[in-house]
């Protein structure tokens, strides 16, 4: 139950409704003792004194006993219903805001098929075993208790003699839980392998149809869909064995009841009335037992889906706010930004940057070149807290970032990503993400500065026009430009540019990089860029290699130095004239 000791407070919040809920199921099951007395009754005291003037008053206080147990019963699975749906809500939204609230490094490793299974399917599980499995365990309890006590009642020798099989059904229940707890957790995590192969079969369904790779993903989807039914036939397997075996030791029980009862009879030592009482009551009992192996299922189903839940919910935060962090007032900062000796490496060991200096005083465009793996977004990452540093500090006008509030240091920067995501949304709402108050006019200028004003207008809708998902409907060129307007509508103190335009053309580029001339004045900007053009107007450039700065100046200094800056320049610049390409006039 330590699955369930560590959800208390998603379901101790609505105790109101389970409360009402244990109530109502209390007072039905002891409604339901009333039928098996009655039966006596009218066996022993009215049909063998031949009174049967009273059938029908007798018959009237059962109909009345099972519409009172029916009442009770809707009041209990009404109020049980309500416990499960907000105990999911709970759930649910805590489990969102974890989700947001995560590092870069714990999505580094998680799959989105795997959460998603996680958000929908456990969770599900999790309802409906809070909801209603959890009430049919404890109504199986309550069921066996009184319905033992009342067989004791009318003949305690004959109740010890009918329930000696009653450990045994225990017994193979007990066994069956221990066998189908495990087999539940495969299921889980193969109905998560199967819905991440769904899910990137979806998301990169272009490049399938691009190589003609259809076969190759059925044949995929196959092994992981073949795994999932192997999982569920192995369950079945293990139901297979042991529900006959409850069946059977039901079955004697009742064989036993009969066999020991008709004795009593015979010697009278218990009344016709008694044995046929006691014969309901132990199908009031063997009912909830014959079950025992669906309840263990229940739980044993929820078991497992809240291991996987709480794995999020316990999951530890790798970059967190201080407890009293600073917070800057966004007028106050200027942008200055200083790499003190920082070394970092990701979590598989490998190193990142090496000894990284860098001084980026307010209102400084500084450039980062470099092969892939060189390390130069590795920088940017660490910029924003992303990771945090293994040695060294990076500071934000003198103070570490680690000292200051997470999410206030993030509002002083602006990225635009490599990768450009959209919402499914309209542009607007894309372009003002992030943004709390701003105007048309502000966004329109945003957008006119990005070259995208002219598109937007274009489209249907302008910019009320609902982008597909991811900014499907929208050329890689659009959606960068879009993403740009989104970064200069946020006025940061920190602008970075993460080869932002390597999606559009040249010609729209040096349009782009005219305008953002204008929102780099004043503030710190980095530039990641693969083009020479993008970075000659940099105020310093660092070329990086496997985390390390090889060279760092101004573009006129390192384009007539030998060297990997040389060597770009050369190789984008080939069919320029030599005296360009010996910087005597690219310096301008």
């Amino acid at each position: 139950m330590d699955v369930f000791r560590q959800l208390k407070r998603f379901y101790w919040r609505e105790r109101k409704f389970l409360f009402t809920s244990v109530l109502f199921l209390i007072l039905a099951t002891i409604m339901g003792l009333a039928y098996p007395l009655l039966l006596r009754y009218l066996v022993d005291d009215i049909i063998q004194a031949e009174k049967f003037d009273m059938i029908p008053s007798i018959a009237l206080l059962v109909a009345g006993a099972m519409v009172t147990k029916a009442c009770f019963q809707f009041i209990h699975g009404f109020t049980g219903g309500r416990l499960g749906n907000r105990v999911a809500f709970n759930l649910r939204e805590a489990l969102y805001e974890k989700l947001q609230y995560l590092s870069f490094q714990y999505y580094d490793r998680a799959r989105t098929g795997d959460l998603m299974s996680r958000l929908t399917a456990d969770l599900e599980a999790i309802r409906n075993f809070v909801g209603f499995g959890f009430a049919q365990l404890l109504n199986m309890i309550l069921m066996v208790t009184f319905g033992a006590v009342t067989m004791a009642f009318i003949d305690w020798r004959l109740t010890l003699i009918t329930l000696i099989t009653m450990p045994i059904m225990g017994f193979i229940a007990i066994r069956f839980e221990l066998k189908v707890h495990p087999a539940f957790r495969s299921i889980r995590l193969a109905m998560s392998r199967l819905t991440t192969a769904v899910q990137e079969n979806i998301m990169g369904v272009r490049t399938v149809k691009s190589f003609a790779r259809e076969p190759f993903e059925v044949e995929k989807f196959s092994e992981r869909n073949n795994e999932y039914r192997e999982n569920h036939i192995e369950t079945s397997k293990i139901w297979a064995k042991f529900f006959p075996a409850l069946e059977m030791v039901a079955n004697l029980s009742v064989v036993v009841l009969l066999s020991a009862g008709g004795w009593f009879v015979i010697k009278d030592w218990i009344s016709v009335g008694d044995l046929v009482a006691l014969f309901s009551l132990v199908w009031y009992i063997i009912g909830p037992m014959w079950g025992l192996g669906f309840h263990i299922n229940n739980y044993t189903q929820s078991k497992a889906s809240g291991e996987r839940i709480l794995e999020i919910l316990n999951q530890r935060y790798d970059v967190a706010s201080e407890q009293d962090a600073l917070m800057m007032e966004s007028e106050q900062v200027k942008g200055n930004v200083e790499f003190r000796d920082v070394q970092f490496h990701y979590p598989d060991g490998q190193p990142a940057l090496k000894n990284f200096k860098l001084n980026a005083p307010a209102g400084s465009i500084i450039g980062l070149l470099g092969g892939t793996g060189s390390g130069k977004s590795t920088v940017i990452q660490l910029l924003m807290r992303a990771y945090d540093v293994k040695k060294g500090a990076i500071t934000l006008d003198g103070v570490d970032i680690r000292h200051i509030d997470l999410n206030n240091l993030r509002e002083q920067i602006s990225v635009v990503f490599q990768e450009t995501f959209l919402f499914s949304a309209s542009i607007l709402t894309n372009i003002t993400y992030g943004c709390k108050e701003v105007t048309m006019e502000q966004v329109m200028h945003a957008a006119k500065l990005a070259k995208a004003h002219d598109f937007i207008m274009e489209l249907p809708e302008g910019y009320n026009t609902v982008v597909g998902e991811r900014g499907m409907g929208l050329s890689g060129g659009q959606k960068q430009r879009i993403a740009i307007a989104r970064a200069l509508l946020k006025n940061p103190k920190v602008l970075v540019l993460d080869d932002a335009t390597s999606a559009v053309d040249m010609e729209t580029e040096y349009e782009i990089q005219q305008g953002l001339k204008e929102l780099m004045r004043g503030r710190t900007t980095f530039i990641i860029a693969h083009r020479i053009s993008s970075l000659k107007h940099a105020d310093e450039i660092l070329v990086l290699d496997k985390g390390e700065i090889v060279q760092r100046g101004k573009h006129h200094d390192l384009v007539v130095q030998d060297g990997p800056y040389r060597h770009v320049f050369d190789i984008q610049f080939a069919d320029m004239p030599e005296a360009l390409r010996q910087g005597r006039k690219v310096a301008n």
